[in-house]
């Protein structure tokens, strides 16, 4: 690993969290500029980076959980929210701070419901990283300058909050029912037994508040925010 730019003992650093960082962009340059931009502000002993989620959830298995996570909504194998949902269950002691183009309220709204830690727009400068991470450090939520309380949609947060709601084992069901597959499938492709399957789906729509497996689907879509997010950066 190489040296950090600043030496440990700068004062600059003495409010941030140490432990390693993990970075989710699939812009090489970009991501190269946040490996930097981390390294500036705080001593982390590692700064890993990935290029989408699936590489993502494989770095974190097995490993202490990191001490920040930066994710970009948009990736190759995911969009919107559901990433960070994902992400969420897989790491739920690292906070995880979105860092995206998109600065719609009801994004930036709808990210800080699903468990997101911090909201930094990808313009911004250096030292709104930093004082992001600090923020964050002493437990609050970051969210950018620009952001008006209140002001985004309430259907999507309560869509984003049900979704949020599901444990590990529900959301991948979940997604085996947004891909048209029956309870029997599913119980073959987990190995659980089909009774287990239906108990699942019985608590996924309680917990979604519908009545039908394609109302189920209809929420998951809507968290995915994939009428509000670009096809790209």
């Amino acid at each position: 690993m190489e040296p950090h730019s600043l030496p440990s003992s700068d004062p600059s650093k003495s409010q941030l969290p140490q432990g390693w960082a993990l970075i989710i962009d699939d812009h090489p340059l970009f991501c190269d500029a946040l490996e930097l931009t981390l390294k500036s502000v705080a001593d982390f002993s590692e700064v890993v980076t990935a290029d989408c989620l699936e590489a993502a959830l494989q770095r974190l298995d097995g490993q202490t959980p990191p001490t920040l996570i930066l994710l970009d909504l948009n990736l190759p194998d995911v969009s919107g929210l559901d990433g960070l949902m994902r992400l969420k269950r897989s790491a739920e002691k690292s906070p995880i701070v979105i860092v995206s183009s998109m600065t719609d309220n009801s994004i930036i709204n709808g990210a800080i419901v699903a468990g997101a830690s911090g909201f930094v727009p990808k313009h911004s400068r250096r030292s709104v990283f930093k004082e992001a991470i600090e923020h964050i450090a002493h437990g609050g939520i970051y969210k950018p300058s620009g952001f008006v309380e209140g002001n985004a949609s309430e259907e999507i947060g309560e869509t984003v909050s049900r979704m949020s709601s599901l444990t590990n084992q529900q959301a991948r069901i979940l997604e085996l029912i947004c891909e048209g597959k029956l309870n029997k499938q599913i119980a073959y492709d987990l190995s659980i037994a089909e009774t287990t399957v239906k108990a699942h789906v019985t608590a996924i729509m309680r917990k979604l508040g519908v009545q039908s497996r394609t109302q189920a689907v209809l929420v998951a879509q809507d968290a995915k925010f994939a009428r509000v997010l670009p096809s790209s950066h």
